[in-house]
């Protein structure tokens, strides 16, 4: 379930959530995945509640949640959560860069 119009402020931001989505993510009847626009570190407080509070409501159903404009990321993380059965009630900002080269010692 893709979100928007979630802007600044947060207080505004949550509202419209909770105003625009709960009902329909509460509906879900298979596991859920928020995508969230980017926002600063501000949002994640009422992103992270929502989410865990999505989540224990619906369980054994999973509900997490991300944070992107960046099709790929989401595509990526879509996948990783799919698989994931274990994975619940998280909220996951993705910044698009990945993590970067992995560096091994040598042997």
């Amino acid at each position: 379930m893709v979100t928007s119009r979630l802007q600044a402020p947060r207080s505004a931001a949550a509202a419209a959530f909770h105003r625009e989505w709960l009902d329909l993510a509460k509906a879900a009847t298979g596991d859920l995945t928020l995508v969230f626009p980017p926002a600063d570190h501000t949002h994640t407080g009422w992103r992270l509640a929502a989410v865990q509070s999505l989540a224990r409501e619906h369980a054994p159903l999973r509900v997490n949640a991300i944070a992107s404009a960046d099709p790929a990321a989401i595509a990526a993380a879509l996948a990783y959560l799919a698989a994931a059965e274990g994975v619940t009630g998280q909220y996951l900002p993705l910044d698009s860069a990945g993590a970067g080269a992995v560096v091994m010692p040598a042997v």
